[in-house]
């Protein structure tokens, strides 16, 4: 017979038994309070395999996920409960709060195996309760600083994923609940990456030199982490890798190597850790399209010698080149050199006859040397922000041209 409230003992437990407010705790002795403990360790077992059967003699969808949601906001409201009390536990009685603490991980336990199990039936975008998602960062930051012990920078060969995980990490267990609204989506997403971080064979990543995804990649490949930071990161090393051959050849055989195995690569499915930008795949694939169509007309414009200076000519010394100054971004200038090429408003040969002849002369306020070549691979994975700025550049000129 199934009981119609199947968390009521540690319910029970929470807001009556072991509730500081009805009960004085000082009574309990050591040995009622192991012998609490070891009761929540099987009841953490007992509800466990309850949630199994209920689901398991359910027969539609949405009957299961009303019981999965059931059990799940109703041990996150245990949770609330159990939060508020411990503040008010006796000083003194410490293994009262050993059975608190056990309290916390019994029902932190089984929100994890539902969260693991049936994560299906949970909404994503469902808001985080604050006491819930506090104790959730409390676990991560725990977690995290294991991980920073564990891990040897100086011993990594390509630290900057590291780096930015962890200071992404941190911000995230840092901030306040006041600072913006945190679902379920985003919290399971830094359980994953936080796990992933503690599964990574660090002794991989400070040998095998001419790796190209390294270990870290590969996990964040796998959790679709469609960081910009972290995409130009990865799009300038796989750069730097073909830049070491002079025949354009060998860099098309390169990047369809490295493409080759980049899909070949693990992905997870659902997982996303930014849903309002494209998938970390579709910039990589568009990258991989772009750079191998590059290379491949610079070996057709070199067969019918429509290339006059070398790929690789230096452009002239900033102190004999009289610069332009531009109010916006290398990478909001790259974007509207791109538009005209492609529009056929500049007519050369290749884009990169645009970049190489015009950067040179312009400048930025925050750079005076301009690097043609890094704005004409900048220009293929553009941020938004830098998309719209350099719209309303574009509009600002036909605003000027229309008042003539």
């Amino acid at each position: 017979m199934q009981n119609s409230y199947p968390l009521e003992s540690i319910d029970v437990l929470a807001t009556i038994s072991l509730n500081p407010n009805v009960v004085d705790l000082n009574d309990l002795s050591g040995e009622q309070c192991r012998n609490l403990d070891n009761f929540l360790r099987e009841e953490c077992i007992r509800i466990q395999s309850l949630i199994k059967s209920h689901v398991f003699g359910a027969t539609k969808r949405k009957e299961i996920e009303i019981i999965i949601r059931k059990y799940y906001i109703s041990t996150i409201n245990i949770i609330d409960i159990v939060f508020a009390n411990r503040s008010k536990l006796p000083d003194d009685h410490s293994d009262l709060v050993k059975v608190y603490e056990s309290l916390f991980n019994v029902l932190s336990d089984i929100l994890q195996f539902i969260e693991n199990r049936y994560p299906e039936f949970l909404s994503q975008d469902e808001r985080v309760a604050s006491t819930y998602l506090l104790m959730s960062r409390q676990r991560l930051r725990q977690k995290l600083e294991e991980f920073k012990a564990r891990l040897k920078l100086d011993q990594v060969i390509h630290q900057y994923p590291y780096k930015l995980l962890i200071s992404r990490l941190e911000r995230f267990i840092k901030k306040s609940d006041s600072d913006f609204e945190i679902t379920f989506r985003t919290l399971f997403y830094k359980r994953e990456l936080v796990k992933g971080l503690h599964e990574i064979n660090l002794q991989k990543e400070g040998t095998t030199l001419d790796s190209t995804f390294r270990e870290i990649d590969k996990l964040l490949i796998y959790l679709n982490y469609n960081s910009k930071s972290y995409i130009d990161d990865l799009t300038l090393r796989l750069y730097h890798q073909i830049s070491t051959f002079e025949n354009p050849q060998k860099k098309i055989e390169r990047l369809y190597y490295f493409r080759k195995i980049f899909r070949q690569l693990h992905r997870k499915p659902g997982f996303i850790l930014n849903p309002n930008y494209h998938n970390l795949d579709v910039v990589m694939e568009n990258w991989f399209e772009e750079e191998i169509s590059y290379w491949e007309k610079q070996i057709t414009f070199a067969a019918n010698g429509d290339i006059i200076d070398s790929i690789e000519t230096k452009k002239d010394s900033s102190d004999t080149v009289q610069k332009i100054l531009c109010s916006l971004s290398a990478d909001q200038i790259a974007l509207i050199l791109r538009g005209a090429d492609e529009a056929r408003i500049f007519v050369a040969n290749s884009i990169t006859e645009v970049f190489r002849t015009v950067v040179p002369y312009l400048s930025t306020p925050h750079r005076k040397d301009l690097s043609y070549e890094s704005m004409r691979t900048k220009s293929y994975v553009a941020e938004d922000r830098d998309k719209q700025l350099a719209i309303e550049a574009l509009q600002k000129i036909a605003k000027r041209i229309e008042s003539y």
